[in-house]
């Protein structure tokens, strides 16, 4: 059905011996091999787009600890902000977003980072901010701006956490995230 639709829509040229006709027969033969990696090219963007916009781990919550650390934890700390090297520390939103996190490392302990760095070894959001990891990543900055901001009006790491698994971080414009307070 779809090669009888496809030679369907090229008409058939005569064929003559003469050397006109071979080059449009070339020329038809590029035409629909133009048509061919058209439609091809098609369904690849069509299929990476859709693959673009699933979630990495199929809707998988990221890793996170569920509990603030033990009190005789022994936890990396957070990079301090002065530590931040280069193009790490270059916009005022990545250099604030390091003085807040030692704010409220607890909080950032207990939530899940949709960069899904669990791959490598990170078990929070917290751990982004133990290294200049965060420094470089639009999703950890913006979900360290969501969990302070909902931390200063009095909510449970719990309830940052289901903001943050909601996707209510995605509403952080970094431009104005380093006027917080």
């Amino acid at each position: 059905m779809a090669r009888t639709l496809f030679w369907a829509i090229w008409p058939r040229l005569p064929l003559a011996g003469n050397s006109c006709t071979i080059l449009s027969l070339e020329a038809l033969h590029m035409k629909k091999l133009s048509l061919i990696w058209l439609l091809l090219s098609a369904v690849t963007v069509a299929v990476c787009g859709l693959w673009a916009a699933s979630e990495p781990s199929g809707g998988k919550v990221p890793a996170y600890n569920a509990r603030p650390p033990a009190k005789d934890a022994r936890l990396p700390p957070i990079l301090a902000a002065d530590q931040l090297k280069g193009n790490d520390g270059q916009f005022p939103y990545q250099i604030h977003a390091y003085e807040l996190a030692g704010k409220i490392p607890a909080v950032l302990h207990q939530q899940p980072c949709y960069c899904y760095c669990d791959r490598v070894g990170h078990n929070s959001l917290r751990t982004c901010f133990e290294s200049d990891h965060a420094a470089r990543c639009g999703t950890c900055l913006k979900e360290l701006y969501y969990a302070y901001l909902q931390s200063q009006k009095g909510r449970s790491a719990a309830q940052v956490r289901k903001g943050i698994i909601a996707g209510e971080w995605q509403e952080i414009d970094l431009r104005t995230a380093a006027s917080m307070h």
